[in-house]
């Protein structure tokens, strides 16, 4: 049987050969002579404690504890120092740590969503509060309360996408994917009683051929304001109030009559393209991206119609307003100037990023 001094000198002999231990299957190795359950030197001696007389044992099993004890701390300490050289070893072979670190890749926000948030920014400052309104919208929601019957000519430019029973339902009741944003003049007008200001971002659908400065599936933002005593005089001033604080002085505003079918007298603010200068030719010819026009159409506009005031119980004779309505798209090409409003929605990061 070992004693004590024994014990000393096997746990110093173990600790020697854990401290030379080459590689981490050497000190395995070195772990299973020495403390292995079936074998093990150190097990050993443990497993003779039992055959000890009483007053030997606690003396005995003091060394074995201790023996073990420094074995295992030597172990554990040999194998960290192991697997940090390991570590170490595997990436002065892979990298080269003397070059300085990869540049992180910040991202940053969409044009069309920085442009929609300058957007509710500014009229926000004037008390328009921002709201959104469904996508999937009601017809009576889409047309025929904003003054658009079935069978008016104005229909024919929207193509709606109808996702539920396009033949016609005398409820009034048809789905379809919403062409603008205007739906949510009514939806808020049922809610609240004048005053009344807002702006409307969202995503809007229609069945139409792209080019520059159109797709099928688009971004719009809505304004409206109702009140006493509003005039035409104060949608110019919102309008021109608008794009001064969005595009600076230098941009050149057109403001002339149109149509529109929920708005009565209409009109149309245009910006100069930032193409062609506002000349309608560029050096390859025809400017694609007005038309040759020299004018980039940003909003409809008008006041509101008596028929649609009428319809959320409003009184005319008491309360006027103006609505206006634009491609958040058109915006953010003139604010970024993209010449395509394709290259918003192609998802290629190497343009994306440059804007």
């Amino acid at each position: 049987m070992a004693t004590a001094t024994d014990l000393k000198g096997l746990a110093d002999r173990a600790v020697k050969e854990i401290s030379s231990a080459a590689d981490e299957a050497a000190l395995e190795a070195v772990r299973v002579r020495y403390l292995s359950r079936k074998d093990g030197l150190i097990t050993a001696a443990t497993k003779e404690i039992a055959t000890l007389p009483a007053a030997e044992k606690p003396g005995y099993g003091k060394a074995v504890n201790e023996a073990k004890q420094r074995v295992e701390s030597a172990l554990e300490e040999r194998g960290r120092a192991l697997r940090e050289g390991a570590i170490a070893k595997s990436l002065s072979e892979t990298a080269d740590l003397t070059l300085p670190p990869r540049r992180v890749r910040v991202g940053h926000m969409h044009p069309i969503a920085r442009t929609i948030r300058e957007i509710t920014r500014i009229l926000g400052s004037m008390g328009f509060e921002s709201v959104e309104g469904p996508e999937v919208e009601y017809d009576y929601y889409s047309f025929e309360a904003l003054n658009i019957p079935r069978d008016h000519p104005a229909r024919d430019k929207f193509n709606s996408f109808w996702i539920a029973n396009p033949l016609g339902d005398p409820t009034d009741r048809r789905v379809g994917l919403r062409p603008h944003t205007s739906p949510m003049q009514i939806r808020v007008m049922e809610k609240r009683k004048p005053p009344v200001r807002v702006v409307v971002p969202g995503r809007c659908y229609r069945f139409e051929a792209t080019d520059a400065t159109h797709e099928s599936i688009f971004f719009q933002y809505e304004g409206l304001a109702i009140d006493e005593q509003i005039s035409m005089a104060d949608l110019k001033g919102v309008l021109y109030s608008f794009a001064r604080q969005l595009f600076g002085g230098e941009r050149k505003v057109r403001f002339r009559p149109d149509y529109f079918p929920f708005t009565e007298p209409s009109a149309e603010i245009a910006f100069d393209c930032f193409v062609c200068d506002g000349s309608g030719t560029t050096n390859k010819g025809r400017c694609a991206t007005c038309g040759g026009s020299g004018w980039i159409e940003a909003a409809g506009c008008g006041m509101v119609h008596p028929e649609a005031l009428r319809r959320v119980d409003y009184d005319p004779s008491k309360y006027q307003g103006f609505a206006f309505g634009g491609g958040v798209e058109r915006l953010a090409m003139l604010l970024t100037g993209t010449p395509d409003i394709r290259l918003f929605h192609e998802n290629d990061m190497r343009y994306l990023e440059s804007v």
